[in-house]
C-alpha cells in the first residue's frame, strides 16, 4: 500500500504531537511537585505559580486522553482549535509563572537544598514553556492547519493581556496596598475594567460571534484596546505617585518599608508588591499600545 505524503505529515504530526504532551506533563508535574516540596503553596505569589503547574498538567492530560481515545469529534466545537487555544495559553502561563516564581523565591534562599530545588524547579517551567511554544509553533508549521485566533499576532497580545492582568491581581491581593488612596482603588477598577474588555474581545473571537455585533469587529477591537490604553495610562501615573510620592503618603524608599527587612522566602514584602504592579502596568500598557498599532495597520491601513 502506497502511503500519500498526507498521511505521513499526519502520523509524524500526532506522533511529535504525544511526544511534546508527555515532556509538558512530566515538566509540569516535576515543577510543581518540587515547588510543594518547599512550601511554595504557603505565599500569595506562590500560589499563582503552583496553580499554572497545576492547570497546565491536569489539562494537558485530559487533551492527550481525548487524542489517545479519539474523542475529538464528538465536542460541539473544532478541536484544533480549541488545542491551539489551550497551549498558547499554557505557554504564557508557564512563561509568567517561569519569570515570577524566581525573582519572589531564588533570590531570598540561603544556598541549600530548598534553594536547589526551587531552580530545578524554574528549569523545568521554563522546559514547560519550551514544550508548549514547540506545539504551538509545530501545529502552525502543518500543511492545510487551520490556524486559531491565539496562535495569531493578536490573539497573543489579548492573552499577554489577561495574563499579565492576572498577575497584577496577585500582586494586589492584599487591600490594603490600595484601600487607602481613592486613586489606587481607581487603578484597581482599571485594570479590572481593561482585563473584562480583552477577555470579551477573546471570547467573542474564539466563539466566532465577532459577526453578531452590530459594528465590525475589527471596529469594536480597536475601539476596545484605545479605550484601554487610555486607561491603563492613568494607571502608570497614578499608582507609581501614589505610591512611591512622599508627598500623596508614598514610601520612595524601600528600607522604609519594615516588612522588606524580615527576608521572608515565602512573602514578597509590600515595597515589592507596589514595584511589581508599577512594572506590570508598565509592561502591559505597552501591550496594549501594541495591539492597537498592529489591529490598526492589519485592519484599516493594509485592509
Amino acid at each position: 500500500m502506497v502511503r500519500t505524503p498526507e498521511i505521513l505529515s499526519l502520523g509524524s504530526s500526532t506522533i511529535m504531537g504525544c511526544c511534546l504532551r508527555r515532556l509538558q506533563l512530566l515538566s509540569t508535574c516535576v515543577a510543581f511537585s518540587l515547588g510543594a516540596s518547599v512550601g511554595t503553596w504557603k505565599g500569595t505569589i506562590g500560589n499563582w505559580s503552583m496553580f499554572i503547574w497545576c492547570f497546565c498538567f491536569v489539562v494537558t492530560l485530559i487533551n492527550l486522553i481525548v487524542e489517545l481515545c479519539e474523542l475529538e469529534d464528538h465536542f460541539p466545537f473544532s478541536w484544533d482549535n480549541f488545542l491551539i487555544t489551550c497551549n498558547c495559553y499554557s505557554a504564557l502561563l508557564c512563561l509568567s509563572a517561569s519569570i515570577i516564581y524566581p525573582t519572589t523565591y531564588i533570590q531570598f534562599l540561603p544556598d541549600s537544598r530548598y534553594r536547589d530545588r526551587t531552580i530545578t524547579s524554574t528549569a523545568f517551567s521554563c522546559l514547560a514553556f519550551v514544550a508548549y511554544a514547540m506545539e504551538v509553533a509545530w501545529t502552525r508549521a502543518q500543511p492545510n492547519m487551520i490556524t486559531g485566533y491565539m496562535a495569531t499576532v493578536p490573539g497573543l497580545l489579548k492573552g499577554l493581556e489577561t495574563i499579565v492582568a492576572c498577575v497584577i491581581f496577585v500582586f494586589i491581593s492584599s487591600p490594603y496596598l490600595y484601600l487607602h488612596q481613592p486613586a489606587l482603588m481607581w487603578c484597581v477598577a482599571v485594570y479590572s475594567i481593561c482585563f473584562l474588555l480583552s477577555s470579551v474581545a477573546l471570547l467573542l473571537n474564539l466563539g466566532k460571534c465577532d459577526n453578531r455585533l452590530p459594528v465590525p469587529f475589527p471596529i469594536f477591537q480597536v475601539v476596545l484596546t484605545l479605550l484601554s490604553v487610555l486607561l491603563y495610562a492613568t494607571a502608570l501615573v497614578l499608582w507609581p505617585l501614589y505610591q512611591f510620592n512622599q508627598k500623596f503618603g508614598g514610601q520612595p524608599q524601600r528600607s522604609s518599608d519594615v516588612s522588606c527587612s524580615d527576608r521572608l522566602t515565602s512573602l514578597v514584602c509590600t515595597w515589592n508588591q507596589r514595584l511589581a504592579v508599577a512594572s506590570l502596568t508598565a509592561i502591559n500598557l505597552l501591550i496594549y499600545v501594541t495591539d492597537l498599532v498592529f489591529s490598526v495597520h492589519m485592519d484599516f491601513v493594509s485592509g
